[in-house]
């Protein structure tokens, strides 16, 4: 069944028109999703009006069946679809406001040996509005409003799924997400990741959007990289730094990198003078994280200490470098390794 979060207030006027209603009555629907309301929770229209959604739309895209809490105060959901299917996200809270990494696929197809994503392979590719519908979800459990009002201030695209490889709706959604008449989350304030899918980089670049473009690297040369992503058998590391000066030409804002750190695949100091040299010659960042283990997966995190020495290493080449606080160690945080229990579960 259809969901109504995938509609624009444009898309809305058009329906209740199609209804025979009058045209003010978008602008009511359209707050109440963006309050994270259902259809039948929607106090200011007519019993008819509702029974005429229902028909088409499901009464609520998605629920938080699951809440963990990490010490640290990161919270991990799953989301139960209304189709069943299982995704997940996290909340990470700073001084500055909410973050909330969202996922754009059920499962992943990108294989990438350090991921519990990808476990069971892709499901399907998630709408526009059910991207939307988590960040609507948990603005309103935060008791967030809309616009300058709203809970969540950041969003990632880096849960579960690839968000290139569902390029037209994680598209619309930034459209959604970023209107002024919603929740009104600015472009810059949104990071979409990829493990790289060149042609569609140079999609986003021309698409006049402001999102900050985050690649996951996690190598510094094909070689490496063919080891743990199978993606580097189609696009090298060459074609994707390409794309990736584009973006930064097009929308004038710096490329992050992300690199995973793995004991004994990509640590060495050699690694690091190669990485550095990759990156230089437009506005970049790297931004190391070591390596959250999967208990599927063989691959082990590094020590806090060698993350402390890859960084200097980048440092005295002048690369601009942090490293990611370790969160949600004490619970299920790599991407996908709630969702996978869940749906193990489920099946046993």
């Amino acid at each position: 069944m259809q969901i109504i979060q995938d509609l624009s207030l444009e898309e809305l006027e058009v329906l209740v028109n199609e209804l025979g209603e009058a045209k003010f009555r978008a602008r009511q629907i359209y707050d109440n999703i963006n309050l994270g309301k259902s259809i039948s929770a929607i106090s200011n229209i007519s019993k008819d009006l509702k029974e005429k959604l229902l028909a088409r739309f499901a009464d609520t895209p998605l629920e938080i069946i699951t809440t963990q809490e990490s010490k640290d105060g990161t919270k991990k959901f799953a989301y139960r679809l209304s189709d069943g299917n299982i995704i997940e996200g996290v909340l990470m809270s700073y001084k500055y406001g909410h973050t909330l990494c969202v996922s754009t696929q059920v499962g992943c197809r990108m294989g990438c040996k350090f991921c519990a994503s990808t476990l069971g392979g892709l499901a399907r590719n998630l709408t526009a509005g059910e991207i939307l519908a988590q960040v609507l979800t948990v603005n309103t459990m935060l008791g967030g409003k809309l616009g300058k009002h709203r809970a969540i201030t950041n969003v990632v695209l880096m849960g579960s799924g690839e968000p290139l490889d569902n390029f037209e709706n994680v598209l619309k959604f930034l459209h959604l997400v970023s209107c002024e008449k919603g929740i009104n989350i600015s472009p810059r304030n949104i990071s979409v990741s990829t493990c790289g899918i060149v042609p569609n980089i140079y999609k986003l670049a021309d698409a006049g959007l402001q999102v900050i473009l985050t690649i996951s690297l996690h190598a510094p040369n094909d070689e490496i990289r063919k080891t743990i992503m199978p993606i580097a058998n189609k696009y090298s590391i060459a074609e994707i730094m390409k794309a990736a000066k584009y973006y930064f030409e097009q929308t004038g804002r710096r490329v992050v990198f992300e690199y995973a750190l793995i004991d004994g695949v990509n640590n060495t100091h050699e690694c690091a003078d190669e990485l550095s040299a990759l990156v230089k010659g437009f506005p970049t960042h790297v931004n190391l994280i070591p390596l959250n283990e999967v208990e599927e997966r063989e691959l082990k995190t590094v020590t806090r200490k060698k993350a402390e020495q890859f960084s200097e290493w980048l440092k005295k080449h002048g690369t601009s470098v942090t490293i990611r606080r370790t969160i949600a160690d004490d619970i299920d945080g790599a991407c996908g390794q709630l969702r996978n229990k869940i749906v193990n579960k489920n099946q046993t």
